[in-house]
């Protein structure tokens, strides 16, 4: 579990986070929502340790980021999985060592043994063992989240962040890649969070929701409450289009 208590941020004056305080969960998707500029994405950063927060806490499981020393840092990198929003292959790199660099880094295990991990990895988000040795430029969009998600695991990490997951794929693949972060939190008991504005995913898979608004934590709840806010900056984003208020129309 993750808990941020009070965090303010602040960048030249500008006050983008203001006292917010959210709850995400293990074995949940966990997911932060909100309008441009509302500053989610510097929440996901400052949680990361990307920002320096100028108040409040940021507890993984009792352990307080903003106290902790290089050493400590260096050790819950070790437990932290990351997926990009590009998915931020090493194009010069084949499949398979896209997935053994965080194992390279971060481990001590042997040539055999990253290998061997990295291969269950792949095989785990479903992706053919022809695709191994091939260049990402060489595969789909679809799979290349797929190589981003098996190698953001490779570390077998208690926390994952997944940065808009589904930014330039198409609804179907976008399904798919929703459902395969989700079986992978379940499986492992992963505290995932995931920072979206996919209102698809968030009706997908959201089993805890964190909506900030203008710097602040302005609701949290699971898709099912969703429905039945009184919140108006809440509604106002969600169900912006017809299809969604025909959706929370159905609901109600």
């Amino acid at each position: 579990m993750i808990e941020v208590k009070n965090v303010d941020k602040s960048f030249d004056g500008n006050h983008v986070l203001k006292n917010v305080s959210a709850i995400f969960e293990t074995g949940k998707t966990n997911m932060i929502i909100g309008q441009s500029g509302s500053g989610k994405t510097v929440l996901m950063k400052s949680i990361i340790g990307l920002h320096r927060i100028d108040k409040g806490r940021i507890e993984y499981d009792g352990r307080n980021l903003p106290d902790m020393q290089m050493k400590e840092i260096r050790v819950l990198r070790r437990e932290v999985g990351m997926l990009f929003q590009g998915s931020a292959l090493f194009d010069s790199a084949t499949v398979l060592e896209n997935v053994m660099y965080p194992l390279e880094m971060f481990s001590d295990a042997s040539k055999e043994e990253m290998v061997e991990r990295a291969r269950f990895c792949l095989k785990h988000v479903s992706l053919a063992e022809k695709s191994f040795n091939l260049a990402p430029s060489e595969i789909s969009g679809g799979m290349q989240k797929r190589v981003a998600i098996a190698r953001a695991i490779a570390l077998q990490p208690k926390y994952l962040f997944c940065d808009e997951p589904n930014s330039g794929l198409d609804p179907k693949t976008s399904l798919i890649i929703d459902q395969l972060i989700h079986e992978i939190t379940h499986e492992f008991d992963i505290t995932t969070i995931i920072n979206s504005h996919d209102m698809n995913s968030v009706m997908e898979i959201g089993e805890n929701i964190i909506f900030i608004d203008k710097g602040k934590m302005a609701w949290q709840g699971n898709k099912g409450d969703i429905f039945h806010v009184d919140n108006e900056a809440l509604n106002g984003f969600v169900f912006a289009s017809e299809l969604f208020k025909q959706v929370k129309k159905a609901n109600q």
